[in-house]
């Protein structure tokens, strides 16, 4: 996934939001490629948004 389409799954939250919860280790596991886009697997993004579901509760 991209962080556009990460943004746009998690509706409102800001570019800059999603960056400061990488540098608190908040945000789901990430890689860069090649060209510096980050990419996020969908499983990844889905198994970080369970947790942070059974975190909020």
């Amino acid at each position: 996934m991209t962080v556009p389409e990460i943004l746009a799954e998690l509706k409102g939250i800001s570019r800059r939001t999603f960056y400061r919860w990488r540098e608190l280790g908040h945000a789901p596991e990430a890689f860069k490629l090649p060209n510096g886009e980050l990419r996020v697997w969908r499983s990844d993004f889905l198994a970080w948004l369970r947790s942070r579901e059974g975190a909020a509760t």
